[in-house]
């Protein structure tokens, strides 16, 4: 493990930021994580799509999908990096190892009951709500009551796994705060491969059945692999449920408001979901797809990024360290957005091959294709602005304020909701795919510039010059893709075939890559030149 902060580059980058190694190698190891279960993800995604392609079926699986991630988002992931984390590093530091341990236990006893109680409510209540979550479903083919049965029916069996997840859950943010990552990296690996088993093995004989049994299995697996590493930092569990205490009604008061938050969140979901079903049968899981392939690389820069650093940005906080608090969020806000937002650029211009090259095979058709890349093209532009959300957020976080995130959150729901019912009638999938990404563009502007008045000195940590440097050098490598484009579809290459698109993806992506790295070069890029020179070492 010693080894794994030499070998990465990304690490080695935010290492500056902080007078901790243990940050650099964190990076690392997260960033390892997130690049596995990432590209796991996209797998998961394209066994799917093999199996199912944009089948109406697959659609009941979708909205089933959301009342058992909303039960586990809202309670227990509202006390992972808003709350616990920050709590139990000031616990920690001023009352001792103990009474960070019964913090632990007891958050962990209250969150694995709460979630509980909530899918078993849930389960009961899941023929009231889940036809709720879109009541266009079916409504095209005639199908409505088969497609709710079955969605009711999936719903019932992965409220399961919310429970496991909160458990899963509470364990990671235990590791996270003891500055272990290696584990937590690892579970949503497991997770991703106990779906993609099965699709391949179980959607014969069980259909989309097998995906809902896959998320069950795949959710113990979260838990299972991050127990050894558990017992490794030492958990002294007890079964407490103190509430009372200092440190619990800490994280209760902090939680409060992410709850909010991560409702907010889901409702996102929920209202792409809602106004999709009114689109056509398979609007649903086309918007399914394009947004996870537009989330591979937020999850690879901007939650590995800042889980990673969080640990150490709430020690700073907790010792009133501003400074180098500053000093951490600003550079791993570069880092990002040197990264997102060529990502971004890239991910727009390519969507049309990328996803012919990524799903377009068994039951994923030309069709569906179709379906797919104009709402990629859309989500693909804000790709920067979800991946800052994620260390912008932390700021706050950091500085036990979860309030103004969840304003902004609140805010942004409002937005895709206005938006979503304004472009869904003349735009369909693409209109909602807009409002989503300016909705989420807008969030982290919000979050930005008020983050900008709270620490202060963002901006003279370089923060708008390095955006000013990325942006020039992204419109380079945007203009070599679409030249180099435009002339091989002139030459004659089939853009619709899968050589064809793999040249377009792999080829003119790469080209562009270079373009990139050429530009930031005369730009005098500082995270170009940081990221190289580690690679080189």
């Amino acid at each position: 493990m010693r080894e794994v902060s030499r070998r990465g580059a990304m690490a080695r980058f935010l290492q500056r930021s902080t007078t901790s190694q243990s940050v650099a190698a964190a990076a690392s190891i997260v960033a390892f994580g997130f690049v596995a279960s990432r590209l796991l993800g996209l797998l998961r995604s394209v066994a799917i799509a093999h199996a199912f392609g944009t089948d109406p079926e697959l659609s009941a699986y979708w909205v089933a999908f959301r009342l058992p991630d909303l039960v586990f988002q809202v309670l227990a992931g509202a006390t992972l990096s808003a709350a616990f984390i920050p709590t139990y590093s000031r616990v920690r530091l001023r009352y001792g190892e103990q009474a960070g341990w019964d913090l632990a236990s007891a958050v962990l006893n209250l969150i694995s009951i709460a979630t509980t109680l909530a899918a078993v409510l849930a389960f009961l209540l899941a023929p009231l709500i889940v036809p709720l979550l879109a009541p266009g479903l079916g409504a095209e083919t005639g199908r409505e009551a088969e497609l709710r049965s079955l969605a009711v029916e999936l719903t019932r069996v992965m409220l399961l796994s919310p429970i496991l997840f909160g458990v899963s859950g509470m364990v990671t943010g235990i590791l996270n705060a003891r500055s272990h990552f290696l584990a937590p990296s690892l579970a949503p690996v497991f997770y991703n491969l106990a779906i993609i088993v099965a699709a391949l093995f179980l959607a014969g004989p069980w259909g989309v059945k097998g995906l809902a049994a896959g998320v069950v299995v795949g959710s113990a697996l979260h838990l299972l692999v991050q127990l050894p590493a558990l017992r490794m930092v030492g958990m002294r569990w007890r079964p407490t449920f103190d509430i009372v205490s200092a440190g619990v009604s800490e994280v209760a008061r902090l939680m409060g408001p992410r709850v909010i938050g991560l409702a907010a969140a889901q409702l996102n979901f929920v209202v792409v979901v809602f106004f999709a079903s009114f689109v056509s049968d398979e609007a649903i899981s086309a918007l399914n797809y394009a947004f996870l392939m537009a989330m591979l690389p937020v999850g690879v820069v901007g939650m590995a990024i800042s889980t990673a650093v969080f640990p150490s940005m709430a020690q700073h906080a907790a010792a009133r360290q501003i400074s180098p608090l500053r000093d951490s969020v600003a550079r791993s806000l570069r880092l990002i957005l040197f990264l997102s937002i060529p990502a971004s650029a890239g991910l727009a211009l390519l969507a049309e091959p990328a996803v012919r090259l990524a799903f377009e095979r068994g039951a994923f058709s030309a069709a569906s294709t179709d379906l797919v890349w104009p709402a990629l093209v859309i989500y693909g532009v804000a790709v920067f602005a979800h991946a800052g959300i994620e260390i912008a957020s932390r700021g706050y976080y950091a500085l036990s304020d979860t309030k103004t995130p969840v304003q902004f959150a609140v805010l942004s729901v409002v937005l895709n909701v206005v938006l979503c019912a304004a472009f869904v009638s003349p735009f369909g999938i693409r209109g909602l795919a807009a409002a989503t990404s300016i909705a989420a563009t807008v969030e982290f502007l919000l979050l930005l510039a008020v983050l900008e008045r709270r620490l202060g000195g963002l901006r003279q940590r370089g923060v708008g010059a390095s955006v000013l440097r990325t942006l020039a050098a992204t419109a380079v490598m945007s203009e070599v893709i679409v030249l180099l484009s435009i002339v091989l579809r002139a030459a004659g290459l089939d853009v619709h075939t899968f050589f064809g698109a793999l040249v377009l993806t792999a080829g003119v992506g790469f080209a562009g890559l270079l373009a990139f790295a050429y530009a930031c070069t005369l730009a005098g890029s500082e995270e170009y030149r940081e990221l190289t020179s580690r690679l080189r070492s």
